[in-house]
């Protein structure tokens, strides 16, 4: 069986959630399967990229992701099937099966119409987006949904799609890789005190991460601890100065504040994690949450809200504590995120308890081994 992957991200341009479950699930399906590779960008070893064509480069992204996706169309023929991941290659996925004859699956790492602030981004490219979404979804053979609570979102918001035909498979974890590093030259790199308790979020720049939220709360959280924000790659100029002007006054109100705006590397993030009291996800919207699964293989307490697939990776109470989202309750939700960080902070030994149940709850139920072979399960029905 041969499977042409199809995917905006692949190492080493990596950036999201998404390119980190390819860069993952690739090698554990190839025990199994043949995969071809097919991603957007630069030329690099054992696949083959695809660059914006030539006359798209001044044009808008949607448009030019579309462009891409129909040179990777003509370069998946021979392929028995066509998996797609995120709506940048999905459209490529749906007119290979439909130029092909080929079975095609698509992932849903996310889902257009639950992050509205992406017009911000992208403009008119954003309806584009999502119109190409809802078609190669209602077109596929299948759709794969990253968590439960994933799959319930494909249904309500796809309800022509037939329930059969969309499954679950989580994300795994390397927890080779992500494990309590004792290493803290990372830290002191970036002005982290190890001897100090920290706080720490790792996230792009986006509504959906809710770092907005950690910032306001942060205002309340005991000024013993650091506060360290790994935040990067802001999705528009208006939030990179939301965020400049909130953190800033966050500095100014409390010491500990460290800001690290670049895109660290997964060796860095490793220590920063491991180092961590506690790391907090308050996003408003999260299909799974891969880092939250960094940070417990990582042997740390987690503090997260309680939205999408989240509650099937954190365990309340035993792993770290849930935090829940109100829309309507904004500040509300501040609140019990600043008295649940400081609950932990206040207990260590209750963080390290947390952290070592979520390093083994990682290791049990969440690997990259089982992920591939539901997916091959997947691939064998069609």
């Amino acid at each position: 069986m041969r499977i042409g992957l199809l995917t905006r991200e692949y190492p080493p341009e990596v950036y999201g959630g998404a390119g980190v479950h390819v860069a993952h699930l690739v090698p554990a399906l190839r025990a199994l399967v043949e995969v071809d590779v097919h991603c957007f960008g630069a030329p690099r070893e054992g696949v083959r990229a695809y660059p914006t064509p030539g006359g798209l480069a001044a044009a808008n992204p949607a448009l030019q992701t579309l462009g891409t996706d129909l040179t990777m169309v003509a370069g998946i023929e021979g392929a028995d099937i066509a998996h797609s991941h995120t709506w940048y290659a999905n459209m490529a996925g749906h007119l290979a099966k439909i130029l092909h004859g080929i079975p095609h699956v698509a992932t849903a790492h996310s889902l257009e119409p639950r992050r509205p602030w992406k017009a911000e981004q992208l403009g008119g490219g954003y309806r584009l987006s999502s119109w190409v979404e809802k078609t190669a979804y209602e077109a596929a053979d299948g759709v794969i949904a990253v968590s439960e609570g994933m799959r319930r979102d494909v249904l309500e918001t796809y309800p022509a799609l037939d329930p059969a035909r969309v499954h679950v498979v989580h994300n795994g974890i390397d927890t080779d890789f992500y494990h309590p590093d004792p290493a803290r030259n990372a830290l002191l790199e970036n002005n982290v005190d190890p001897d100090r308790p920290s706080v720490v979020f790792v996230g792009r720049i986006t509504r959906q991460k809710g770092l907005s939220h950690l910032v306001a709360a942060a205002h309340a959280i005991s000024s013993d601890a650091q506060v360290v924000l790994c935040a990067g790659a802001p999705d528009t100029p208006e939030i990179a100065a939301e965020t400049e002007q909130a953190v800033a006054e966050l500095a100014a109100s409390r010491p500990g504040v460290i800001w690290v705006r670049r895109m660290l590397g997964t060796a860095e993030v490793r220590q920063l994690l491991s180092a961590a009291t506690v790391f907090v996800c308050p996003s408003v919207y999260e299909p799974l949450g891969i880092v939250n699964l960094e940070a417990m293989a990582c042997g740390t307490a987690v503090v997260a809200s309680d939205v999408g697939g989240i509650p099937e990776v954190v365990d309340d109470g035993v792993t770290g504590t849930l935090v829940h989202w109100d829309e309507a309750d904004v500040e509300g939700f501040r609140r019990d995120l600043a008295a649940a960080i400081d609950a932990v902070l206040a207990d260590p030994a209750r963080a390290a308890a947390m952290g070592e149940a979520g390093r083994q709850r990682a290791i049990r139920e969440f690997t990259w081994q089982a992920a591939a072979e539901k997916t091959v399960d997947i691939y064998r029905t069609l």
